[in-house]
């Protein structure tokens, strides 16, 4: 019960005046942003980093966590009147969703996906607030050979995870890697990376890079691509559900959270597998089968509550173990640092004020979000008539004014231009800049707790496999780089059975034959 008192001492911290604006000011952006097509909370969490140095650690934090919420929110709305989903993950309410608006039921889907997005979000924060505390208190225990297997996990997972392959996930990780060791090595003394300017000897700013990898990437990408502007037509009914798509809903969305949650605490875990994982599922259990396809309420209710409880579980291995499986996981990894915070074991007990407090906001920020989507889904439609030109054209600009406002010379725009234009880069070449930011960030501290390591052992590597713990981890790493080479072969074999008559002797009976039959 100790979580339990630790949770209501969180409430008391968050419904204070000043975090109950900041998470209205988080919800009320990160929906926003979700409905904006190409506008995620990954991006304006990262441009909004730089201008919240001087807030509170505890607010700042808070509203970003309102951002990545409602950034799940508002992403059913461009996918179901828009058919445009803005991540893998809204695939599903692109697909059924917009069936269902295009046969005049709009708002039911709306509806759906908010009452879903809100009993997922609520059921996955009492799991994160009971789960999360566990699990820190197992990874305490952890010394720099865990450490280092533990990276090791996270670097595998999250390019095999963020990338369309691993090849590429693992270019982009070697990509942000190098950008942190820029600068003076802590043991030696001496410059890496510098290339003689002096401007780099203290490193590059963490925040210019995400601001330059996501903002500026993908502004230079709608430049280059052209941008114009989408309509939408008008939502002119309230989102509401009538008592039939509420027992078809109702069951979906608790099967959608059963499924969410889980897979998204693991290390590799996402929103994407569980979201499709819940389509597949309703689609089985369905007694309408036959709408799938043409606009199933089941197809929307449930995905969606896969989507936002994955939301919730991505933040377990995120706060007890440092470890982001998801682009605005690692962009809220940076937030953490720039105030000095280390999300991993240590963060519940040095700081568990702030980290309760921030659980906490999440019960009241997904109340917000229920309250600002329904009666306000016609509103939110209405941004989806905005001109990206001009949307664009602002990330530009608070991107300029964060990274001056970082650093405050004309080198960090510099700097800036030239990690944008290295984003866009990779963009083209379809590298994920997400496995970048995490390599930026935990590439510095596995070099620290690998010299730890050694220095523990005066040399010898078989420390790095001496415990359970350690080989279980590099078990884990094996697997996840053998499992994904594997897997398309395993595939062609499979099909090559199937079209030889799946491996045997017997002949396969003619179709006259069976109708006789």
């Amino acid at each position: 019960m100790d979580q339990l008192g630790l949770l209501l001492d969180g409430f008391a911290g968050a419904l204070t005046p000043a975090h109950l604006l900041w998470a209205l000011v988080g919800v009320t952006i990160g929906t926003a942003v979700g409905v904006l097509p190409g506008i995620g909370p990954a991006l304006t969490v990262a441009l909004l980093l730089p201008i919240t140095f001087r807030l509170e650690p505890s607010s700042a934090l808070i509203m970003f966590a309102g951002i990545y919420y409602g950034g799940m929110y508002g992403g059913s709305t461009t996918s179901i009147l828009l058919n445009t989903p803005g991540e893998s993950a809204s695939m599903i309410a692109a697909l059924e969703g917009n069936k269902m608006a295009r046969a005049g039921r709009a708002a039911a889907a709306l509806a759906t996906a908010a009452v879903g997005s809100f009993v997922a979000g609520t059921i996955g924060t009492i799991a994160l607030s009971f789960l999360a505390p566990v699990v820190a208190d197992v990874a305490v225990g952890f010394g720099p050979p865990e450490y280092v297997a533990l990276m090791a996990v996270a670097f595998v997972t999250v390019s095999a995870l963020l990338g369309p392959n691993l090849l590429k996930g693992v270019a982009s990780l070697l990509v942000g890697i190098t950008i942190g060791l820029i600068g003076i090595d802590t043991q030696t003394g001496q410059p890496r990376l510098t290339f003689g300017v002096a401007s780099l000897l203290d490193g590059i700013d963490v925040v210019i890079v995400v601001v330059a990898l996501f903002a500026l990437s993908e502004a230079f990408g709608h430049v280059r691509s052209g941008t114009g502007h989408t309509t939408v037509e008008p939502l002119r009914e309230r989102a509401v559900l009538s008592r039939s798509d509420l027992r078809r809903s109702w069951p979906a969305w608790l099967r959608g959270t059963a499924l969410g949650f889980p897979i998204g605490s693991l290390p590799a875990g996402g929103a994407e597998v569980p979201t499709f994982l819940s389509y597949s599922l309703e689609r089985r259990l369905s007694r309408h089968r036959h709408e799938f396809g043409h606009g199933a309420i089941e197809g929307v209710a449930g995905p969606e509550s896969a989507n936002n409880a994955a939301a919730a579980g991505v933040l377990v291995p995120l706060l007890t173990i440092g470890l982001p499986t998801s682009a605005t996981a690692a962009v809220i990894l940076t937030a953490f640092q720039s105030y000095g915070l280390q999300p991993g074991p240590q963060l519940f007990s040095e700081s568990g004020p702030l980290v309760w407090t921030l659980i906490a906001s999440l019960y009241v920020g997904n109340v917000m979000l229920l309250v600002l989507n329904l009666p306000l889904a016609r509103l939110w439609a209405k941004l989806l008539t905005i001109p990206a030109y001009g949307i664009y054209a602002g990330v530009l600009v608070f991107a300029a004014l964060g990274a001056f406002a970082a650093g405050g010379t004309t080198a960090d725009l510099i700097v800036l231009c030239a990690i944008g234009l290295l984003g866009l880069l990779m963009r083209q070449a379809d590298i994920p800049v997400a496995p970048a930011v995490v390599g930026l960030i935990l590439g510095p501290l596995a070099e620290q707790q690998l010299r730890r390591a050694l220095t523990l052992s005066e040399g010898d590597p078989t420390i790095l496999v001496s415990g359970p713990i350690t080989i279980t981890l590099w078990v884990l790493v094996a697997l996840a780089l053998l499992i994904p080479p594997l897997l398309p072969v395993a595939r062609r074999r499979r099909a090559a059975l199937a079209a030889g008559g799946g491996g045997t002797d017997e002949p396969t009976p003619a179709p006259k034959d069976r109708d006789d039959a």
